[in-house]
């Protein structure tokens, strides 16, 4: 039974692929999610020069993104946010192109591994596995969750989780909110005070947050006080994109 439930599997996968075949996010050709064109052209950020504090790809002497006060001890962004890596998060969480969950972690994954040879300003690494107990997410609303019928970031950090073998420790709740992608810088801290609950105990803990893209920074900022307000010993965070 199993081998023809897997059969079935292929066989609808393939009828899939011949009735809708892949076609690249980044430039609409088909035959892969990302052509090698598209990949060779992505906006890496050189952690070496990237802000340890928000993660701004040119911030590493004087960053005009951030002030001391951010909360997270780190922030790792993988890519500058442009018209790629802009699609390599809509198509995952407003087409439910699920598949590019896999893709959005590994990139993660590689700003990640690149971010432990540079330090932050305390002189410690940016990232470090072996100090780091689990990973959580910013999550969704209950209203984005009932209209896309999943949570983007519990995917991405399900993957991320893989890649990086540490645990996924889902703890953060959002409460009702309007969506941040059409607030400006005020109105998101605004919006996001006193909607995000930690539901579990989490003393002790080095958690990595992670998100889709950062812009001002107050939705992991806002997440990563609700963790260390219960406890939490450090939040890094980390992201995809970075708006600059």
């Amino acid at each position: 039974m199993p081998g023809l439930v897997d059969g079935l599997k292929e066989f609808l996968e393939a009828a899939e692929e011949l009735a809708w075949p892949t076609r690249c996010v980044g430039c609409g050709m088909p035959g892969e999610l990302l052509c090698e064109d598209c990949r060779a052209s992505l906006p890496w950020v050189t952690q070496r020069w990237a802000c340890p504090n928000c993660g701004a790809p040119f911030g590493w002497l004087t960053c005009t993104a951030c002030d001391e006060a951010w909360e997270p001890s780190a922030t790792v962004c993988a890519m500058r946010f442009d018209r790629t890596s802009s699609r390599l998060v809509s198509y995952l969480k407003d087409q439910s192109e699920l598949r590019l969950a896999s893709v959005n972690a590994a990139a993660m994954a590689t700003a990640l591994d690149e971010a432990s040879d540079w330090p932050t300003p305390l002189g410690e690494p940016r990232f470090d596995a072996d100090d780091v107990d689990g990973i959580c997410f910013v999550p969704a609303t209950a209203e984005a969750y009932a209209r896309r019928g999943f949570d983007h970031m519990e995917l991405v950090t399900n993957e991320l989780s893989r890649f990086t073998g540490i645990p996924v420790i889902d703890v953060l709740v959002r409460e009702k909110g309007a969506d941040q992608r059409v607030l400006g810088r005020e109105e998101r801290a605004v919006n996001l005070a006193g909607t995000v609950r930690v539901t579990d105990d989490v003393s002790g803990l080095h958690l990595l947050l992670a998100d889709d893209v950062i812009t001002t920074g107050a939705s992991i900022r806002a997440c990563a006080n609700a963790l260390l307000e219960r406890g939490a010993r450090k939040v890094t965070c980390c992201a995809l994109a970075r708006v600059c």
